[in-house]
């Protein structure tokens, strides 16, 4: 989508209809321009996964100005805003709000000013998006009627945000929600397209270490030691096995071995060697049959070699975890209902489900009662998708230096969507 392009007409156009004759899009568009300059303020201004103090302090200080009781430092820098309007169901609206360890190489005149760190995965636009619908649920109070939870949640990207947040009370001291929604800008979609799917979305992501001892001697007298080396090759050749012969081809997982340390010289061998591994899964059967199954290889592997029992492999998982995202049926059908009729049906698709992580459904989790959706807005620029014809291998990824959504594209489409969704849930 054209950046010059005006609000309004960029609205227009993303819908298919006259933005005056709604009067939504009039106030969305309306509100563009200062939703951009925040926007470019929040890319300028990154902070990484629970260090996100002058982010919050944005977003508290915006839905306080919109009339929502609001309260900081939950479960770390986590905000938390509630809009109270008379008797009804309680929804809860989810922005994540830290940057990533990443150099930014987009060029943009607003690029990150903290070098080192990046809005590389779209936060950015997930808080703008925010603050449009805190101002735009405000603004239409006579519309509906029950409790809206409004939360910034800090370090989504290493798995922790979701969870002390509810370990900080989330559903104890604030009203607890009968719907969960979320959106996540998407570099697989073209910009103002919404996505979604139906059960699994996300996947469960589950950080490994294997710590492969041996013992250590000359290169030059190989047989006078135990290569960890050569047990550790043989270790991360093995778990290839798991995905191709073990897991039933119908189920889904990925065990990838993303790095391999040992060693500080041509011709010695070395004490011991590490491995880390991202291990991912949608369900908990096929999670545990791989964590298992990692666990015997190493330590087989171990005795093939003639390890003795206090050399065979260590197994360790990290704390960076999450639980894959799965959106319910009963909400997630409904609003691909409610986004088709108020999008149109090309902007209204169904997307295959991704291996990334994303700790959302620890809100979820946290009482299966609760509904859950978290849907995609797509972001790639709509001259970089049609010279990349849809080949996502052309196309910056989230995570890259590189990514840059249109920005007016994502934060317009998710606002619409956001208040839609929330009118929808609380209706009267």
């Amino acid at each position: 989508m054209k950046a010059f392009l005006p609000p309004l007409a960029l609205i227009a156009m993303l819908a298919g209809v006259p933005a005056q004759a709604d009067p939504l899009r009039q106030a969305i568009a309306t509100d563009l321009p200062g939703l951009i300059a925040i926007y470019r303020d929040f890319h300028a201004h990154p902070e990484l996964s629970n260090s996100e103090t002058r982010s919050a302090g944005i977003l508290a200080a915006e839905a306080k100005k919109a009339g929502f009781e609001v309260t900081t430092g939950v479960g770390g820098t986590g905000v938390v805003a509630v809009f109270r309007n008379g008797p009804g169901p309680v929804l809860m609206l989810r922005a994540d709000m830290d940057a990533l360890p990443v150099t930014e190489d987009s060029g943009l005149p607003y690029a990150s000013q903290n070098r080192g760190v990046m809005h590389a995965c779209g936060h950015d636009t997930h808080m703008t998006a925010w603050i449009g619908t805190a101002r735009r649920m405000a603004a239409m109070k006579a519309n509906w009627s029950g409790t809206l939870v409004m939360i910034a949640q800090p370090a989504e990207e290493i798995g922790q945000g979701a969870r002390a947040m509810l370990k900080d009370g989330l559903y104890t001291r604030f009203p607890k929600p009968g719907t969960v929604i979320a959106f996540h800008d998407s570099a697989s979609l073209p910009a103002g397209t919404i996505g979604y799917v139906d059960g699994y979305t996300m996947a469960n992501v589950d950080s490994v270490d294997i710590l492969v001892k041996g013992v250590g001697g000359h290169g030059a007298y190989p047989h006078l030691a135990k290569d960890p080396i050569v047990i550790a090759s043989r270790i991360v050749s093995t778990l290839q096995t798991l995905i191709a012969r073990e897991v039933d081809p119908l189920e889904s997982g990925v065990v990838t071995v993303g790095s391999f340390q040992a060693g500080t010289k041509h011709n010695i061998i070395p004490p011991d060697a590490r491995l880390q591994l991202t291990v991912r899964s949608y369900t908990p059967e096929v999670r545990q049959q791989l964590l298992s199954g990692i666990a015997r290889i190493a330590k087989g592997e171990g005795i093939a070699a003639g390890l003795p029992d206090e050399l065979l492999p260590i197994v360790t998982h990290q704390d960076q975890r999450t639980p894959a995202t799965f959106n319910t049926h009963g909400i997630t059908t409904r609003m691909a209902g409610v986004f088709t009729e108020r999008f149109g049906k090309e902007r209204v698709v169904t997307v295959r489900p991704q291996m990334g992580g994303e700790d959302f459904s620890e809100f979820y989790l946290a009482d299966k009662s609760i509904q859950a959706l978290l849907f995609w807005v797509g972001g790639v620029r709509k001259d970089k998708w049609d010279a990349a014809k849809g080949d996502l291998t052309k196309l910056p990824s989230i995570h890259s230096p590189f990514w840059a959504p249109d920005a007016e594209a994502v934060v317009s489409t998710a606002v619409d969507a956001m208040t839609t969704a929330a009118l929808d849930v609380l209706k009267k």
